[in-house]
């Protein structure tokens, strides 16, 4: 059976509220007592049960993070960060999958019911009305990967998507590509929408440049592997802004298979650089989004959160680079 609070008092010889006093966060006793306590519980290898310790505080100390694209591959770093990282911080991840969800209703109402102290939405594609649906439901909440307002509504960390748009349309120009598309993701993603929106805005300084864009279905392998497969058929552009990572793998899988050469005959550059983009048999062309800087930035920010829950919704965006590989031919030289 195990050891209870009462028999950790008795070991201790104080009463049962000295001892639920020295495990709660926050909770007033001195020093004396505290090694008293902590002695008894250590002969006795008593541990406190969190889940009676939340009635005591109000807090549950669970997070819920959220994602709707287990698909991807990059989450699964993601993932591990977020988990690892609330974990250190004493809080606890309650991991919830929202794939094919879009109404943020049940997940609002399942949060709440497992009394979640705070929810993160990891997602580069959900609006940002999701994340405010949990806000006006009185749960402090931070949308990491989230999408750029001068005004948030909920604290947003991530990247400028319409920014990394611009930046890939850069690269490609300088390695004098005249034929160029963006191959993104789902079309009503907020992360497609914006990375489109900035690519399509850089070309429009240079008339000469025949633009084109399309979506693939997901930001899956798949999809990416069936859209450039289309494309292929029709005249494709000399190279293409992929998007994301995993989007971009399955093109260079299509344009691989279909007797072509990446960078000779159609050039990839891809975002996120997911740890598969550096492998050798596929050496992706991408623009580095800073994902672990992203993930510690919104637990700082959900943990600050939690002190202050009337803390004003703030917007922390972090900078991207390119990172040059094998899928794009040479700049060209001044």
């Amino acid at each position: 059976m195990p050891v209870t609070l009462k028999e950790v008092a008795e070991r201790a010889g104080v009463s049962r509220s000295a001892v639920s006093r020295t495990f709660t966060d926050g909770a007033s006793v001195s020093v004396s007592m505290r090694r008293k306590v902590e002695k008894a519980a250590r002969e006795l290898g008593y541990s406190p049960n969190a889940l009676a310790s939340s009635l005591t505080t109000g807090r549950t100390k669970l997070i819920g993070l959220v994602s709707n694209n287990f698909h991807n591959p990059i989450f699964l770093e993601v993932f591990d960060l977020f988990t690892r990282g609330l974990q250190d911080r004493g809080l606890r991840p309650l991991l919830v999958n929202l794939s094919e969800e879009v109404d943020p209703t049940n997940p609002v109402r399942m949060l709440r019911q497992y009394s979640v102290d705070g929810v993160v939405v990891a997602s580069s594609t959900l609006p940002p009305g999701f994340s405010k649906a949990f806000r006006d439901a009185g749960v402090p909440v931070v949308h990491s990967f989230g999408s750029l307002s001068s005004a948030p509504e909920v604290h947003v960390v991530g990247i400028d998507n319409q920014e990394a748009g611009r930046l890939a349309a850069r690269t490609l120009l300088e390695r004098g590509y005249t034929r160029v598309g963006f191959m993104g993701g789902p079309e009503f993603a907020t992360s497609t929408q914006d990375r489109l929106a900035g690519f399509i805005a850089e070309l429009s300084a240079h008339p000469t440049i025949r633009a084109s864009y399309s979506f693939a279905d997901a930001y899956s392998f798949d999809a990416g592997r069936k859209e450039m497969l289309r494309l292929l058929k029709e005249e494709p552009a000399q190279a293409y802004f992929g998007g994301d990572d995993v989007l971009s793998i399955g093109a260079l899988s299509a344009i691989k298979d279909s007797g072509l050469d990446c960078p000779k005959d159609v050039g990839i550059i891809g975002l996120n650089d997911m740890e598969m983009a550096r492998w050798n048999n596929i050496n992706l062309t991408t623009i580095r989004q800073p994902i672990r800087q992203i993930v510690t930035s919104s637990i700082e920010l959900m943990a600050a959160t939690l002190e202050d829950r009337d803390r004003f919704p703030e917007a922390r965006i972090f900078s991207c680079t390119v990172v040059e590989r094998g899928t794009l031919r040479p700049a060209l030289k001044a």
